[in-house]
């Protein structure tokens, strides 16, 4: 038997899921496609689906010490320098510096549960 995926997406786990969902709502412009209040959110774009839960009660001890998660949720975008500003209006100003590397800009920032953001410019932009 082969495994065959048919589908990937991201989910992110929080305890504040309200709080999480209105932050990618705002962060994002747009709304979730599904939403169960208080339990799950999805939004969709070309190339990713992001999903958000809470935990059930029987799973907390699951999620409650995570340490910090390896995983970044990279987001590629046209300005840079907007996107910054964006974050930086919704409350949350990445603490550091733009990296400038040979495959274009980007800057860590952290949503409200500490999920790793990479907002990345490319070096080449389609036109």
């Amino acid at each position: 038997m082969v495994f065959q995926c048919t589908d990937a997406f991201v989910t992110l786990a929080s305890f504040h899921i309200e709080k999480l969902v209105d932050f990618y709502t705002n962060l994002l412009s747009s709304n979730p496609v599904i939403i169960i209040p208080n339990v799950y959110a999805e939004f969709q774009f070309p190339g990713l689906r992001l999903g958000i839960f809470k935990p059930k009660q029987t799973h907390n001890s699951e999620f409650e010490n995570s340490a910090k998660t390896k995983m970044s949720l990279c987001l590629q975008v046209n300005n840079l320098e907007n996107a910054i500003a964006h974050l930086t209006a919704l409350g949350y100003p990445p603490p550091g510096e733009i990296i400038n590397s040979s495959h274009g800009r980007e800057i860590y920032a952290y949503d409200p549960d500490g999920n790793r953001l990479i907002l990345h410019q490319s070096a080449i932009q389609d036109h």
